[in-house]
């Protein structure tokens, strides 16, 4: 007779082979009733809705949404595709937040379908699905399949979303625009429809992003089919929108606007740069003196348990790996370790950016040998592997109970490229500081160490303008987490801004 551990081991295996292909979402009927029910019980299944489950772990506390969150989008494609086959369609907005790379797991997603019932379906964490009654059939090039998403195309999307929608989501909008490689993609669809009001509005919205080119062709083609158009600019007046680099990807475009749309919050919640410091001896003794206060906050706003001895042992070289076991097998020791190399290398290159080097571009090139340092003690100690250096990640990465999910794995060189450019080209130090520390985390370009990563990034910054390097403590976990994931979900910078204000002010009066 079979142990308990043997028959978990079995369902198990049911569980392994359905997942070769990265799947995560299942229905009840690929199980039988025991395999299920041990899944289950044991946690490696969570039930979204009868008949539906997703892939979790036994390690998964209680109210952990990450596993959900997880798996949103695929249960949203396999969902739809059972229940409605080939005939639905993401609606228009959801289309371009998708297209215009906004991650946020939605509070609400709308499915046109002819099969739609106009009903709600509840979903965990507060999410939900409205399957809309739609007996229109969209012609096939309007539709695209992203991710087993069907989605509307950005040019088909655009014709048919409201005013207040591009209100509401000028980013997404303007990264939409800035997509459409000429007239006629618009055009076509305009005509057809004889739609005369949103021939206006994406005039408008074309000129205020400055493709005037494309706004006059809409005007003069709709007008020479005998249509009466009056250009109308659908942004606000106070949103910023404006050029977007030409066939640029996305995720380019929608880190430039973003920039562009909150820069200007920035630079009203911080203080002025005291400019670049005359006793640079001064500077430098203070970022030295200050590595232990900032060792034992990061690491510990990242979770691990580290105290001021180990820190001081680690930083006068008492840690000893080869020898002592408990250091070799210690996780918080090798995390200080890691910490002290990079901290080293970043105060090597705050030298040289207090004695007028360009910091953006020196960043750009240090940041690859920073995150190699973080590391190297747990690849050296054999706790990761060594492949963890090689760079960016190339996996999907989730933050837990959060419900931004950061960009798709595919996006984040050419998200990085940008990042740098606009780190670059802002001439503000404090909105290089916030916006660089925002935007790493943003885009997360490494499996693990990114909040650390982007604190080391906005102290160089920081550094660029005179500012003094800033410790984030501990005791304002809370606030610093809930401020970045303001930012990211609701695009209001302003608390994160007044946050890292306060701590820059703070370490100014140490």
């Amino acid at each position: 007779m079979s142990t308990p551990n043997e028959r978990l081991a079995a369902s198990l295996d049911v569980l392994r082979r359905l997942q070769q292909d990265g799947r995560r979402v299942f229905e009840s009927g690929e199980f039988s009733r025991l395999h299920r029910k041990r899944l289950l019980q044991n946690g490696f299944l969570q039930e979204v809705m009868k008949g539906w489950l997703i892939f979790s772990g036994p390690g998964v506390r209680e109210g952990d949404s990450t596993p959900w969150y997880a798996s949103f989008w695929e249960f949203c494609a396999r969902y739809c595709e059972a229940r409605f086959e080939r005939e639905w369609r993401l609606s228009p907005e959801q289309s371009i937040l998708l297209h215009a790379e906004n991650t946020v797991v939605p509070a609400q997603v709308v499915v046109h379908s002819p099969k739609g019932a106009n009903n709600k379906i509840d979903l965990p964490f507060g999410a939900s699905l409205y399957d809309l009654k739609d007996s229109r059939t969209p012609p096939a090039s309007d539709l695209t399949v992203r991710d087993g998403l069907r989605l509307f195309s950005p040019a088909a999307a655009l014709v048919r979303v409201s005013e207040s929608f591009i209100r509401r989501n000028p980013v997404e909008t303007q990264v939409a625009l800035a997509s459409v490689a000429d007239a006629s993609e618009i055009l076509r669809r305009l005509l057809t429809g004889g739609h005369s009001v949103v021939a206006g509005r994406l005039a408008g919205a074309f000129r205020r992003i400055e493709r005037a080119d494309v706004a006059e062709e809409i005007l003069q083609t709709m007008q020479a089919a005998g249509h009466d158009v009056r250009e109308n600019d659908p942004f606000a007046p106070e949103q910023p929108a404006g050029a977007l680099p030409d066939a640029a990807p996305p995720i380019v475009s929608r880190l430039r606007a973003m920039w562009s749309a909150l820069r200007k919050d920035v630079l009203e919640a911080f203080p002025d740069p005291p400019g670049l410091p005359t006793d640079k001896g001064a500077y430098l003794g203070f970022v030295e003196d200050i590595y232990q206060s900032d060792a034992y906050h990061s690491l510990s706003i990242e979770g691990y348990r580290v105290s001021p001895a180990l820190i001081e042992r680690v930083a006068s070289g008492g840690w000893d790996p080869q020898d002592s076991e408990a250091d070799r097998e210690s996780r918080d020791a090798l995390a200080a370790r890691g910490y002290w190399q990079a901290f080293r290398l970043v105060q090597d290159d705050v030298v040289k950016i207090v004695s007028g080097a360009e910091p953006a571009d020196l960043v750009r090139k240090s940041h690859r040998a920073w995150y190699r340092e973080l590391f190297q003690p747990c690849v050296v100690a054999g706790l990761i592997n060594a492949s963890a250096l090689a760079g960016y990640r190339n996996e999907a990465v989730y933050l837990r109970t959060s419900r931004f999910v950061p960009p798709r794995w595919e996006v984040v060189r050419d998200a990085m490229g940008a990042l740098f450019d606009l780190l670059e080209q802002e001439p503000e130090p404090g909105v290089r500081a916030v916006l660089g520390h925002w935007l790493f985390g943003y885009v997360h370009p490494y499996p693990d160490g990114n909040g650390r990563m982007a604190r080391f990034l906005m102290n160089a910054m920081l550094a660029s303008g005179g500012y003094p390097w800033t410790v984030i403590r501990v005791d304002g976990r809370t606030r610093y987490l809930t401020t970045l994931d303001s930012a990211s979900i609701e695009q209001d910078i302003r608390p994160f801004a007044r946050f890292v204000a306060d701590q820059v002010q703070r370490s100014g009066r140490r």
